[in-house]
């Protein structure tokens, strides 16, 4: 378990017999342009279909501010949430969607999803 991971809790899923989908909308997302050093602004949008176990909420807003000063890469930050994510909480499906605000005249929306194999 790496660093970040460390900072997410979990509760069990109250409903497991079921599948239903929790979203959760992150407006405030910061990390840094790991060219400039400025700061990149996004939604992060993550929707999934727990399986065991849920994402306990302050700790996912903690794990999310985590990368506040962190150089990386839309493409990068977007895929390491939904890896952390995964490894954590073993969803039966799981989608991240990072809304980037418009830089240099362009608007980024990166999307990465895992299935669980049956």
């Amino acid at each position: 378990m790496n660093e970040k991971q460390k900072i997410l809790e979990t509760f069990p899923n109250p409903n497991p017999e079921r599948d239903y989908t929790i979203i959760h909308t992150a407006p405030e997302f910061t990390s840094l342009c790991p060219k400039t050093g400025q700061p990149d602004f996004a939604t992060i949008i993550l929707e999934y279909i727990p399986d065991k176990l849920c994402v306990e909420l302050k700790s996912y807003k903690f794990y999310l501010q985590s990368y506040r000063n962190d150089g990386i890469y839309f493409e990068a930050v977007t895929n390491k949430i939904l890896n952390d994510l995964v490894e954590v909480l073993q969803p039966r499906y799981m989608k991240i969607t990072a809304k980037f605000n418009t830089r240099g005249g362009i608007h980024s929306d990166i999307i990465a999803e895992y299935r669980k194999e049956k």
